[in-house]
């Protein structure tokens, strides 16, 4: 047992600290992963977008972005662990960005929205919270 004395006023006061009160405490602590959140597709088809060279972009990889396909920072409280790409192209570019959020090339589509484990997913549907 730990005791802590202070005084306030003129007066001691005395606070015990037991053990199973740390305990309990700590066991109601949640355990985390360091395994990221998987992404959740917003979008089945890419999104066509021109780009501008030498300008920076944000790309979102984690699906909750209501900016698609950049990023807004709904990763930051709906998909901690995911962090968008961000990227600058060379030279101005009509591009086609990943919707589904899978493509082995991001940020740019290459076809995986067509795979079957994408096209039987669900969308995910944007909230306002």
């Amino acid at each position: 047992m730990n005791t802590l004395v202070t005084k306030l006023d003129h007066r001691c006061v005395s606070l015990t600290l037991r053990q199973p009160w740390i305990t309990a405490m700590n066991a109601t602590k949640a355990q985390l992963s360091t395994v990221p959140p998987e992404p959740v597709i917003p979008s089945k088809k890419p999104f066509k977008v021109e780009l501008h060279g030498g300008k920076r972009y944000s790309w979102c990889t984690c699906g909750h972005s209501k900016k698609q396909p950049f990023c807004d920072g709904a990763h930051k409280t709906k998909a901690q662990g995911l962090s968008p790409l961000r990227f600058v192209p060379e030279k101005d570019a009509t591009v086609w960005l990943c919707g589904c959020k899978y493509t082995n090339n991001p940020p740019y589509c290459d076809g995986t929205h067509k795979q079957d484990f994408i096209v039987s997913a669900p969308l995910h549907e944007q909230t306002d919270s």
